[in-house]
């Protein structure tokens, strides 16, 4: 969606493997690999992306990007470990999207509404 505002064309199927592949934001590749490493939990593959990132981020832009991973990664476990579903007007507006990448493949999606996620 904010690449709509700003005017720019965003490929989402980055997000799901195509390494090296900005998917139309600036330094895309580069956050992707480091979102990676932080969720992958690999301590040392975290700061080798962490100094990478640094060295073409803002210190502004750098936080912001570890504070949003840092937030989807909280509100998204104690959404899947609570079994709050996704409201039918979100599920509505980003159907499009979770079927581009292919969100039906995780267990969590069994909380949105007519989602064919796994079984819990």
């Amino acid at each position: 969606m904010s690449g709509s505002f700003q005017g720019v064309s965003v490929d989402l199927s980055a997000v799901n493997g195509r390494i090296g592949d900005d998917g139309g934001v600036a330094h895309g590749a580069r956050l992707l690999a480091f979102t990676d490493a932080v969720m992958g939990g690999d301590p040392q593959a975290a700061e080798a992306e962490r100094a990478a990132l640094r060295a073409v981020l803002a210190d502004a832009a750098f936080v912001d990007t570890c504070a949003t991973i840092a937030v989807f990664s909280v509100v998204d476990r104690i959404a899947d470990a609570t079994g709050i579903p996704l409201d039918e007007g979100l599920a509505a507006l980003s159907g499009e999207v979770r079927r581009e990448l292919g969100l039906e493949r995780f267990a969590s999606a069994a909380n949105t509404p007519g989602a064919r996620g796994a079984a819990r």
